[in-house]
């Protein structure tokens, strides 16, 4: 830990700058300019250097591309579909859950669907969030329910809670998709007004 700090400050602008005020003071010293006095000017003027040197600057930080960010989406819904083939759920849960997962792979298959969706951060956190937790949390909460109420029967099945929140997550998706639609749809609206402009343009 000491170690990389007094290499840090080695490498810094502060000792940097100091160093060279220093060497003038070196040269001034040879110059016979300084006399007898020259430990204190060299360490003054390296001082000096250091106090005017300019502050580190950390590194920005390095954060995943959209792309990237897309790639590791489709592994991890990837991951989530081979964890729902392990989970044996009612025919109607079921079912929506096949037409959630089928709206999610045409918006993650590459091309331009998924050129669009990079283009909108939202979209790409609103899906993050429902593969990575809203999907697998509520099959998960189901298979823990389903096994107390085996025991303890409540007034509503499990599974109807199930449904309910899978058709909250399908039509979530859905407006994401239509969303990307609209937004294609007036870029191609704009584009012809560009086009009927440009004609009647002298």
């Amino acid at each position: 830990m000491a170690t990389s700090r007094i290499l840090r400050y080695v490498e810094s602008r502060k000792n940097l700058t100091g160093s060279v005020f220093g060497l003038v003071g070196l040269g001034l010293t040879v110059a016979g300019l300084a006399g007898s006095l020259w430990p204190v000017v060299v360490g003054g003027l390296y001082a000096a250097g250091a106090l005017i040197a300019p502050p580190e600057r950390p590194d920005t930080p390095e954060f995943a591309r959209p792309s990237e960010q897309l790639e590791e989406l489709r592994q991890d819904f990837a991951k989530l579909r081979d964890y729902l083939t392990e989970v044996s759920l009612p025919a109607p849960a079921a079912g929506r859950l096949t037409d959630l997962n089928e709206l999610i792979t045409s918006l993650l298959d590459p091309g331009w669907v998924a050129d669009a969706l990079i283009t909108d951060p939202e979209a790409v956190h609103s899906l993050s969030r429902a593969i990575r937790q809203d999907i697998p949390e509520s099959v998960d909460a189901y298979v823990r329910t389903r096994w107390w109420s085996r025991l303890q029967p409540s007034a509503e099945p499990p599974e109807h809670h199930l449904e309910r929140q899978l058709t909250v997550l399908h039509d979530e998706a859905h407006a994401l998709a239509a969303g990307i639609h609209e937004a294609e749809a007036r870029r191609q609206e704009s584009h012809t007004h560009y086009l009927e402009e440009r004609r009647q343009a002298p």
